[in-house]
């Protein structure tokens, strides 16, 4: 990620946040974690829970997952390999029933209720948009800001203009909002209610434990009032297997968390002790 005319503390911020989504938001990468989110498994065991992957592409993902420090693969016997999570992927999956929880409010609503896993899917791909997460925070820093000063602060080497392409792409995704061509620009009630997830994001990639997240210095204490759900995202539904959908909630308690199932609303864990930028990486 480039730097922007951010302050420093905020510069590094936003770019743990962007480094988080890139490891978790590819393709198929956040099944895997929750197929390992049990125990560890051997190759095979994995490949079964995830018999939609061919062996070419589950392998390469499991690399990549084990250099981004969330898998661990361990050698019992040259015969013998499990692959497991890491502290690190442990402490960053509770984040994902505050997506659903946004995505529950702000995604629009098909002919059949989207399973919570798809619901992360689509909302991941809308927050790793190029330069979303540094305009969602510069809009929540300023207010409303005009495009050209958008642009100073998110893209300060690059020609000002070249603001637009994104920032239209996050008004379309209904992030943004602007009252028309030359009007300064904001977040919407569903980009504003992003705080708890951007909060927790922020506070995973820094080593802290996720009950931080309510302090963070930009997103934290978010109390926005909601708007009129219109999702305008053009984002095409990623095809998956059938899995379960998202049990309906007929109040506001958080449900435990479940394992054995893909995952259900809760409330974090006891946190682990604090990690530098994440946790070690394996």
């Amino acid at each position: 990620m480039a730097p922007t005319g951010l302050p420093p503390d905020i510069d590094a911020d936003v770019a743990r946040v962007t480094e988080t989504l890139a490891m978790i938001t590819p393709r198929w990468n956040v099944r895997i974690l929750l197929a390992l989110s049990a125990q560890p498994l051997r190759y095979s065991e994995l490949a079964a829970k995830v018999s939609w992957l061919r062996d070419g592409q589950l392998h390469p993902k499991l690399h990549q997952l084990c250099d981004a420090g969330l898998v661990q693969r361990t050698e019992h016997t040259p015969r013998h390999v499990t692959y497991g999570h890491t502290d690190r992927a442990t402490t960053l999956l509770p984040v994902l029933p505050l997506i659903v929880t946004w995505a529950e409010n702000y995604l629009e609503k098909p002919n059949q209720p989207l399973p919570a896993i798809e619901q992360v899917e689509d909302s991941l791909t809308l927050l790793t948009r190029r330069h979303a997460a540094a305009i969602l925070w510069v809009l929540k820093i300023r207010g409303e800001t005009s495009g050209r000063a958008l642009a100073m602060a998110v893209m300060p080497s690059s020609d000002w203009t070249n603001i637009y392409p994104p920032l239209r792409q996050l008004v379309d995704d209904g992030l943004v909002r602007t009252d028309g061509t030359g009007q300064p620009y904001r977040l919407s009630a569903a980009g504003d209610d992003l705080g708890p997830v951007l909060g927790a994001l922020s506070a995973w990639s820094a080593g802290q434990p996720l009950n931080q997240a309510g302090q963070h210095p930009v997103w934290g204490h978010t109390t926005a009032a909601p708007e009129q759900r219109m999702w305008l995202s053009n984002q095409a539904r990623i095809p998956a297997p059938t899995t379960a959908p998202a049990s309906h909630r007929t109040d506001q308690t958080p449900l435990a968390w479940q394992r054995t199932a893909l995952f259900s609303h809760a409330t974090p864990p006891r946190p682990l002790a604090a990690l530098p930028t994440g946790g070690p990486r394996r």
